[in-house]
């Protein structure tokens, strides 16, 4: 886990989505170019048409990683080579801190990211459930995004008091070992009133506020708990505000925090669906909309920056909304088609930064999480699209339609999932030919090494790691179209619950032909 990994990890949905009209093939724009009249509407779909086997197998594997980061006393393991660890997390503090998620290839538990895993979580099911459903991965989904909310309930154990880390990540670094075999001090830290850190405690209160309603027809008690907690994380998060990584600088090095006014955003507008509380919609249209929300400028949607996702759940016009409000969501909305143009490869604003591959390229490090976050996006709009019978989107007279998004994000997982010039299958355990090394301490150590703290000629073993990390998407490609399966390579080679939260929706919202996004309309 080298610093730069977690200092440039933005996906952006607004340039995501964008990015999903990148890709769309030269023959359907030129037809669409030639359009001068507005389109009809595409139907609103129904249920869940026919399984794409090709998507659903690999939802299966995408799955499975969740169940290799789970930390706690494991139920129901399926993984032969994991088994309980950190099970005294928090004890220093009187709680059980014991479940979530460790975020990528060691062991630390870092608050920021493991909460934005739950919201995406919780979104892709909320969006596209039925069709988990249907190709029989609702239940793990469910298991996953519960594993990480009950982790955040236990970690709120009062009104303005929010753990957010647990173990240290300097201590975890000079060790390589398997979790179960884990000896050395997990400290913590948490924010509060004196000690402030918005951006975590917002992004946690949109996670429970998504999942409330995830578990709201499937147990009415939990869902109650996770909304009351998102309400009061709310609250402290805009009363006391203050980012974490200013709070704490040390954190800078692992996940630096660019500002805290996203994640507000991006809380209230998840309360808003939770609850239908009208200060919530104010929140983010008319008494902030303006001064946080940036409308009109692209930007990267990931664990830091939420405003391309808060663009995107704010499609929707509201019959309930203030003309003040109701215009504020006409904003986002234009950001949103903005971003979606500046995308599209003909328009003048298009992105060139692609491999020849065709796979949305912008960084180095964990190269894949902008196309995957752009690809599932991009379903999400195209969807909303379909929903609100929006047919097109017009960019300076070029018309696309929810169809050509859509082909752009099978474009995208199609690459991931081996249709790339180096046939590789950047999804573990997916196909015959994926990556054999990647940076992750539990899959490169044999279950029964006695290695203590160091066992790094595990690291430096040129073999194969003994045990599948089922489910990893490593960080992919360089823009030139190569790859080195190295577990020394973390820029390319290692796995985060982040990346493989995106993934899930992704795959989900393409498995099927689409039910279409209701639950939040």
């Amino acid at each position: 886990m080298g610093a730069s990994k977690y200092s440039k990890g933005c996906c952006g949905w607004l340039i995501v989505v964008v990015v999903a009209a990148l890709v769309v093939t030269a023959g359907v724009v030129a037809i669409m170019k030639k359009r001068s009249h507005k389109s009809e509407p595409l139907p609103v779909p129904g249920p869940p048409g026919a399984i794409n086997q090709k998507y659903a197998n690999a939802l299966g594997t995408a799955l499975q990683f969740f169940q290799v980061q789970k930390s706690g006393k494991l139920v129901n393991n399926k993984i032969s080579w994991r088994g309980d660890s950190a099970l005294d997390d928090g004890k220093e503090a009187g709680l059980d801190l014991s479940k979530g998620m460790y975020d990528a290839g060691d062991h630390m538990k870092f608050g920021f990211p493991m909460a934005f895993t739950a919201t995406v979580l919780a979104w892709s099911i909320l969006e596209y459930g039925d069709q988990m459903a249907a190709a029989k991965q609702l239940d793990p989904s469910l298991d996953a995004l519960k594993w990480i909310t009950d982790f955040l309930i236990s970690a709120h154990p009062s009104d303005n008091v929010l753990y957010i880390q647990v173990g240290d990540p300097d201590t975890d670094h000079k060790c390589w070992e398997r979790p179960e075999d884990m000896t050395e001090k997990r400290p913590l830290i948490k924010i509060d009133k004196n000690n402030p850190g918005s951006e975590v405690a917002a992004e946690a209160a949109a996670a429970m506020a998504a999942a409330s309603l995830v578990f709201k027809s499937k147990d009415k008690d939990y869902s109650g708990t996770l909304i009351q907690h998102a309400q009061k994380l709310f609250t402290f998060a805009d009363t006391y505000p203050g980012s974490y990584t200013v709070t704490y600088p040390k954190i800078q090095t692992y996940y630096n925090s660019t500002g805290y006014h996203d994640e507000l955003l991006w809380a209230a507008s998840w309360l808003y669906h939770a609850t239908g509380d009208r200060q919530y919609l104010s929140y983010v249209t008319v008494k902030n909309g303006n001064s946080y929300a940036d409308w009109g400028r692209p930007t990267w949607f990931s664990w830091d920056d939420k405003r391309a996702g808060t663009q995107a759940i704010k499609f929707f016009s509201s019959k309930e909304a203030s003309n003040a409000e109701n215009n504020g969501l006409g904003m986002y909305r234009k950001t949103a088609e903005a971003v979606v143009c500046g995308l599209l490869p003909d328009s003048p604003t298009a992105t060139t930064s692609r491999t020849s591959g065709g796979l949305v390229w912008i960084d180095e490090w964990n190269a894949l999480q902008h196309p995957v976050a752009a690809a599932f996006l991009a379903v999400v709009y195209s969807d909303y699209m379909l929903t609100t019978r929006t047919s097109e989107v017009s960019c300076n007279g070029q018309s696309f339609s929810p169809t050509d998004i859509r082909k752009f994000a099978a474009s995208q997982a199609d690459y991931l999932l081996g249709d790339n010039p180096m046939k590789m299958s950047y999804l573990v355990g997916y196909g015959d030919n994926y990556p054999q090394q990647v940076h992750h301490r539990g899959a490169s150590i044999p279950v029964d090494a006695n290695t203590g703290c160091k066992g790094f000629q595990w690291l430096t073993s040129t073999s194969p790691n003994p045990n599948v990390a089922t489910g990893a998407l490593v960080g992919g490609p360089f823009k030139n179209e190569s790859f080195i399966d190295s577990r020394n390579n973390s820029m390319q080679n290692e796995p985060s619950t982040y990346n493989s939260a995106v993934l899930v929706g992704l795959l989900s919202g393409l498995v099927t032909t689409s039910s279409v996004s209701l639950s939040l309309s």
